[in-house]
Order: structure tokens, then C-alpha cells, then sequence
């Protein structure tokens, strides 16, 4: 059984009822949340989903880690492509009842990585120059955007937890940001796609960030840089995550069994 099958019933809804088909480990993650007007993030976001508020806002995301152990159930890790750094722009949706995240953006350093999720998953991921390096207990993050067809954008931090791991308790704001186990994207002709995921509770750790550059929410027209509002922050070590195939958001019928 993978790690990530060991706790199940944390789920807002039971596991898929098909196999699995892709598995890969997400590594000194950092969620930077800010709240923001669900306006504001309306534009790029398919009519069909439900921007999801809590406290009366939307919450977008600025969320920097590393990848191991990216391929297929039946594969073996591959040098050279099978692990690097990404960075993600997201927000938080919902299609009849079911909650997921929303990308704005992804960057990722691993260029054939980036031509699958482009042409196969249909997520806006972005070429870039990335590094994660350990400083003890810290991880030093630098990202610079590549691709010739993404507008420019940096984004250079250094963070680390400062106290040890809790999982996050239903119905609060870190639950909401955190366990979600499902992501949405758009075909070209606008057809709406879902793809599942799994991993256990995420150990959340408190963090202390210091942010040199960020200029992804700008790339996207949002602004978060308010020294009045400093982003909601937790860390995470390390969760183990299986995925599955995208399907019809409207193929199949999920029943939450409890909110998030």
C-alpha cells in the first residue's frame, strides 16, 4: 500500500472508486495566504465554480515547495525528472458541493513536467529557473520565470517552521486552506475537469518567512502586499500524495461527507 493510503478518513468524501495513477511527495512546502475579494480573482475563474469565502473573503495562495518520486503508479523515479521545485498561484472553488483548489498559475523548473501538465492536464503550469535548498531547518527558495511565453515574474523567500506540527482542526481557517482534495481546470473549448488527489492530514507547522521578491500575484493583476495584512503562513515537512486521472467534472457524483 502507498503512505499516502495509510489515513483515509480525514476525507471530505470517500476515495475514487478506480485506481490510482500517478504518485509523488510534496517537501518543504510554505502556504502564504491572503484574503482577498472574491472579485478581484472572478475574471480568469470558469462561470461554473463558486469562489469559496471564509470570514467573509477569498483566499488567495502563494505556495512554494519541492517534488519527489513525480511518476506513474507502476514507474520508478526517473533522475532528472522525477524531482524538482514548483510554485503555485491558487485560490479555492467549488462545483456542486465539491471543494477544490483553483490554479492561476504554476511554475515549475522541469520543462518535460511542464509540456505534459500543459497538453495532457490542461493547468497553466510556467517554465522557470528554480532552486529549494536546505539551511538547516529553513529552505531558501528562488524562482525566476523562463518562458518566453509567460509574463516575467520572481519570487525569492527563505522560511522555516518554528514550532512543531498540528493537524488542523474542522471548520477552521487553516483547515480551509489546507485539506483539499481535488483541483479544477478548463479545456480549450471550456469543458470543466476535475482530478482527485489523497495524501494524509497535512502536519501544519507556524512559520517565520522573509520575502525578498514575490511578483506572481501581480502577474495575475491581484495585489497582496500590504504590510497592514501580512499573509496567514504554515509550513509542512512532508505529505505523500497519489493522484488520479482527470475526469468530467460532470461525469461523475461526489457526496462530501463533511464540509471543509
Amino acid at each position: 500500500m502507498h503512505p499516502a493510503l495509510t489515513q483515509t478518513n480525514h476525507r471530505p468524501w470517500p476515495l475514487p472508486n478506480r485506481p490510482w495513477l500517478f504518485r509523488q511527495s510534496w517537501r518543504d512546502l510554505l502556504f502564504m495566504h491572503w484574503p482577498i475579494a472574491a472579485s478581484a480573482l472572478r475574471p480568469p475563474i470558469p462561470d461554473q465554480l463558486t469562489i469559496q469565502q471564509f470570514d467573509g473573503a477569498a483566499w488567495l495562495g502563494v505556495v512554494p515547495f519541492r517534488m519527489t518520486d513525480v511518476t506513474a503508479r507502476f514507474l520508478p523515479s526517473i533522475p532528472g525528472i522525477s524531482a524538482f521545485p514548483e510554485l503555485n498561484v491558487r485560490t479555492y472553488v467549488e462545483y456542486k458541493g465539491v471543494p477544490g483548489v483553483w490554479f492561476f498559475s504554476l511554475d515549475a523548473s522541469n520543462s518535460i513536467a511542464v509540456k505534459i501538465a500543459q497538453r495532457f492536464f490542461h493547468l497553466p503550469y510556467v517554465h522557470a529557473t528554480m532552486t529549494c535548498r536546505a539551511e538547516g531547518d529553513a529552505v531558501a527558495f528562488h524562482s525566476e520565470r523562463t518562458d518566453p511565453k509567460a509574463a516575467k515574474a520572481r519570487f525569492i523567500a527563505r522560511y522555516e517552521p518554528t514550532a512543531p506540527a498540528q493537524l488542523a482542526l474542522p471548520g477552521s481557517l487553516d483547515h480551509f486552506l489546507t485539506e483539499r482534495y481535488c483541483l479544477y481546470a478548463q479545456t480549450p473549448r471550456g469543458r470543466l475537469m476535475r482530478g482527485e488527489v489523497h495524501h494524509g492530514p497535512w502536519p501544519l507547522q507556524p512559520a517565520r518567512i522573509d520575502v525578498e521578491s514575490n511578483e506572481l500575484p501581480g502577474v495575475h493583476g491581484l495585489i497582496v502586499d500590504d504590510p497592514a495584512h501580512p499573509p496567514v503562513v504554515h509550513f509542512a515537512r512532508r505529505v505523500d500524495v497519489v493522484l488520479w486521472p482527470f475526469e468530467s467534472a460532470d461525469d461523475t457524483t461526489i457526496s462530501p461527507i463533511t464540509a471543509t
